[in-house]
């Protein structure tokens, strides 16, 4: 197999589509971002890299608390809107009709059609250039009664999707289960 470089690029597959909110002046704001990931097991933390001049950014810094909301495929329109349009300029959460609840944090707006809400204190923002990383503390975890099957998360039911970029700038839904984790290396001791 040959191989072609392509200098440094941020080339990670999926990057997750999700809606960080935060209060900004007092008012509830979302914006779109795929650059997200859980940090820490425990205690349990997610980061978020935001670029600098992101509206929701200032919100964080004024309160530092914040949510990340995992969307349902059925979001995908409000979604996208949410990282195209800034919250200083319109009123996202009522444009996309979102119905804004707060947990005990209360000043870190979460998005109740979102089946999954991470409710989170910031524990650091460092400067990496382009953005910064905001890593939080997840203080409280939400989700949809009808996305639980026994009792547990069903991402069938959940339906994310992930922001495929490069070439494609597209959205695309979770494909098909390719192996049973934590099992299907096990063939491999045979060898």
């Amino acid at each position: 197999m040959s191989k072609v470089t392509m200098g440094a690029r941020t080339l990670l597959y999926p990057t997750p589509a999700t809606l960080v909110g935060a209060n900004v002046d007092g008012e509830a704001n979302f914006t779109t971002v795929a650059w997200c990931g859980i940090a820490s097991s425990e205690p349990p933390m997610i980061a978020v890299a935001l670029q600098h001049p992101r509206y929701t950014g200032k919100g964080i810094r004024q309160n530092l608390t914040f949510s990340v909301n995992i969307p349902s495929s059925d979001l995908v329109k409000e979604t996208d809107y949410c990282g195209i349009i800034s919250g200083s300029e319109v009123n996202k959460a009522g444009v996309c009709q979102f119905t804004v609840f707060y947990g005990r944090l209360k000043t870190a707006p979460l998005i109740e059609q979102c089946p999954i809400n991470l409710e989170c204190k910031v524990a650091h923002i460092l400067n990496l250039g382009s953005h910064a990383l905001v890593i939080g503390g997840i203080e409280q975890t939400y989700i949809s009664e009808s996305c639980l099957t026994d009792g547990k998360p069903d991402i069938e039911k959940i339906r994310p999707f992930a922001y495929i970029n490069a070439t494609r700038q597209q959205y695309q839904v979770l494909g098909e289960v390719i192996g049973k984790a934590f099992s299907i290396g096990k063939e491999l001791k045979t060898r």
